[in-house]
């Protein structure tokens, strides 16, 4: 098998044996153990020990990255965006995706492309509702979503923890620590995905609340509260303090300025439009369920860090009797990994973010990488503008990995690297993924030297910019 057919999606017919049954000459797909082969084979043309090598120091212009990416968003909340991301090394980094994947094209990769999430640094794992209101841990950010090399999205990981970890002034032994087993835990998590069945890794999750037995008490103690206040961020208890009733009935969006304002100033018509285009994506069931309600407001909404000044906003949905749903839009783009990274996409998604738009990009590569989703996730493209929609506030919760101490840090890291393992063993190619990593010793000590050096260039950056904002 050779490596330059990781480059081709499934999705793609072309590079499925079922594409060439159609044309007439049937092929099993290559076995679980010559997979694993072919990954133990790559490493003779790319040395574990190469993915450790940071070959973009003092050639490229963070800034100028930051500035093209600012040029499409809403002028005035970049000032918004500035402050958060001056804040500390830890928020800038949560804000350069489009720096790191620069970087990252930079360097040596192994060519194995997956589902990837594009944006993998800790705060972007979490909490939130499945479909049957249980709480699972996953990834839960996929504005930057695509096809790229599985490497990037462990390295964003690692270099998350060591700057988390640097700017909670932990030890290097703590830094080490956490590195080096989460690493491994990608590695055995993979391993373990590698010997199931397509059809078991696709209906592997992370049920929060049945991993508290295997934690130490320190760190049980903090999922638990995770978990705690998770179930108190639903959308009706969202709804209560964020809106208010008219003397007719009708709920309305309160302003709470700067980070949330009513759009007046947008039509009845628009509005509904938008929200006719979001059902045309959704299912039937989620048709049918709308149908209870009809749009009673909206208001720009602002979130996270790295997406302030994107186009978001909430929509405000009513019932007979007075009962609130929130749907969030958000605006979505071309993901980085494209765009900076230059990861060119299969032919059949590039044909699906031609046709639908970039919202779909997210959407669809959510629901591949997340073991269960929001069934209200949506997608629309309306006047130049690409969108999708998901439910707000729906059980959704995290960690702040700053704030633990060196023993939950540590096994958060290793829950950030199963949960990202488990994402791209959804690729047929992750047996090859695990038979180049191996049990991940080597790669665990490559990386940490990598991260650490990756670390010390977004500090350069993050002071370079702060200065740039005076």
């Amino acid at each position: 098998m050779s490596t330059d057919a990781s480059a081709r999606s499934e999705l793609d017919p072309e590079s499925h044996p079922d594409g060439a049954a159609r044309r007439g000459a049937w092929r099993a797909p290559d076995s679980t153990s010559e997979r694993i082969e072919a990954g133990r084979l790559l490493r003779r043309r790319l040395p574990r020990r190469a993915l450790g090598t940071l070959t973009t120091a003092g050639r490229r212009d963070p800034l100028a990255i930051l500035d093209k990416q600012n040029a499409g968003r809403l002028q005035d909340l970049l000032p918004l965006r500035a402050e958060r991301m001056s804040q500390s090394p830890f928020a800038f980094y949560r804000g350069t995706a489009a720096i790191m994947a620069a970087d990252l094209s930079a360097d040596a990769h192994t060519g194995i492309l997956v589902p990837s999430c594009g944006d993998a640094h800790v705060s972007n794992f979490g909490l939130y509702a499945s479909p049957q209101r249980t709480l699972v841990f996953d990834l839960n950010d996929f504005d930057e979503a695509a096809w790229g090399p599985w490497e990037w999205d462990l390295k964003r990981m690692i270099a998350s923890v060591v700057i988390a970890g640097q700017a909670s002034a932990r030890s290097e032994a703590s830094i080490r620590t956490a590195v080096t087993t989460s690493v491994r835990a990608y590695a055995l998590a993979l391993r373990g995905a590698s010997a199931m069945s397509p059809r078991d890794r696709f209906f592997t999750h992370l049920d929060a609340e049945a991993g508290l037995a295997n934690l130490d008490d320190s760190s049980q103690w903090v999922l638990r509260r995770a978990i705690k206040q998770a179930k108190k961020r639903t959308g009706e208890r969202a709804a209560r303090k964020i809106t208010a009733r008219d003397d007719g009935g009708r709920l309305r969006f309160v302003d709470q300025p700067p980070t949330m304002t009513r759009l007046e100033a947008e039509s009845e018509r628009r509005l509904h439009r938008m929200v006719q285009r979001y059902l045309e994506s959704a299912g039937a069931d989620v048709r049918l369920l709308m149908r209870h309600y009809v749009l009673s407001d909206t208001a720009r909404r602002v979130v996270g860090v790295g997406s302030v000044g994107t186009r978001c906003a909430l929509a405000l949905m009513q019932d007979g009797d007075g009962n609130a749903l929130l749907l969030q839009s958000k605006e979505a783009n071309r993901s980085v990994l494209e765009q900076y990274g230059g990861i060119s996409q299969p032919r059949v998604f590039a044909e699906l973010v031609a046709e639908h738009g970039e919202g779909a990009r997210v959407v669809g590569m959510q629901r591949i990488l997340q073991a269960v989703s929001d069934p209200l996730l949506g997608y629309l493209r309306i006047d130049g503008l690409d969108l999708y929609v998901r439910q707000f506030r729906d059980m959704k919760g995290g960690i702040e990995a700053e704030a633990l101490d060196d023993g939950p840090f540590a096994a958060y890291a290793q829950a950030c690297a199963v949960t990202l393992a488990r994402a791209h063993a959804q690729s047929p190619f992750a047996p090859m993924i695990s038979g180049y990593v191996g049990g991940g010793r080597t790669l665990g000590e490559v990386l940490l030297g990598w991260g650490y050096a990756y670390a010390e260039l977004s500090r350069a950056d993050h002071a370079r910019f702060a200065a740039a904002q005076g």
